[in-house]
């Protein structure tokens, strides 16, 4: 028989008994279900969250083994979004969830962030339209927005949050030419410090054109212990939050740690550097 209390009774320590009951009524939405989107909604699952907004459109294949945690023989070409939600409430049956299969859209994103307390971004790299609705949404809403990038053996962690600087403020999307010169703008903006780059064996497996890149299952599990980290500070108002102009960057492989500091988002003079440099290496 489920019980809530004893379910989350080894969380208690790290927070209160009250405070695990705050989580219990919070709504969590996760857009996108695959690699980070399933690992953040079993990371918050198990941390007690009791309310969550959940899409993705997909299905799960055979080349999403290698990190994405609903990705099993048993579940190939089944929705990612119905293997998820299963699998949350394996965790916790007692869990309120709303699914959107088919994706997020403009007709959509208002019930998709309605009642909700704070955003996990979990979209694909390339799926720039879809993050930017939603976070402009967010905005709009005063929900506090969080991205974690799985790049190389670590991730880059951004959080912004109502009344500080915006998504499109960091960013700069709109300075870009084409939509490959967003995607740039993209992965300078996530990972100004760029830990990753000196040991990507095989510069073939990024290919910006293609709308792929290379991944690994540690990098997806750091993403989702760094945001769960910040969704429990976040909606329990305790601990100092790192907000966009600054940002997170953790690499297991070089062993390093790093904050960056954006003041002035991607036009600032460092990231108009960077652009020009990440533009000859993958255009």
């Amino acid at each position: 028989m489920f019980d809530y209390e004893k379910a989350f009774s080894r969380n208690i320590g790290w927070v209160t008994e009250d405070e695990q009951l705050q989580l219990k009524d919070k709504r969590v939405a996760i857009a996108g279900a695959g690699g980070v989107g399933g690992e953040h909604l079993m990371t918050l699952a198990r941390l007690g969250i009791g309310q969550f907004n959940i899409s993705d459109f997909d299905e799960f294949e055979v080349h999403n083994f290698n990190r994405q945690a609903g990705a099993f023989m048993s579940t190939l070409d089944q929705p990612k979004c119905a293997v998820m939600e299963q699998m949350a409430k394996d965790v916790n049956p007692e869990l309120q969830i709303n699914s959107f299969p088919t994706g997020i859209f403009e007709n959509n994103v208002d019930e998709f962030l309605e009642g909700v307390d704070i955003y996990v971004d979990s979209l694909d790299f390339f799926a720039l339209e879809a993050r930017k609705v939603v976070f402009a949404k967010c905005l709009e809403k005063k929900i506090p927005v969080l991205t974690a990038a799985p790049l190389g053996m670590g991730t880059a962690f951004l959080c912004f949050m109502p009344g500080k600087m915006t998504y499109e403020e960091y960013f700069r999307f709109e300075d870009a030419k084409t939509e490959e010169e967003q995607y740039i703008k993209f992965l300078i903006g996530l990972s100004p410090s760029m830990l990753q780059r000196p040991y990507l064996v095989d510069e073939s497996a990024a290919d910006f054109k293609a709308k792929k890149g290379p991944s690994t299952p540690m990098a997806v599990k750091l993403c989702a212990g760094l945001a769960g980290t910040y969704v429990l500070k976040v909606l329990l108002n305790r601990g100092d939050l790192t907000i966009a102009p600054k940002g997170l960057h953790f690499d297991a492989f070089r062993n390093k740690f790093t904050t960056t500091w954006c003041p002035l988002g991607n036009r600032g003079p460092l990231q108009r550097i960077k652009f020009n440099i990440a533009k000859k290496i993958v255009l």
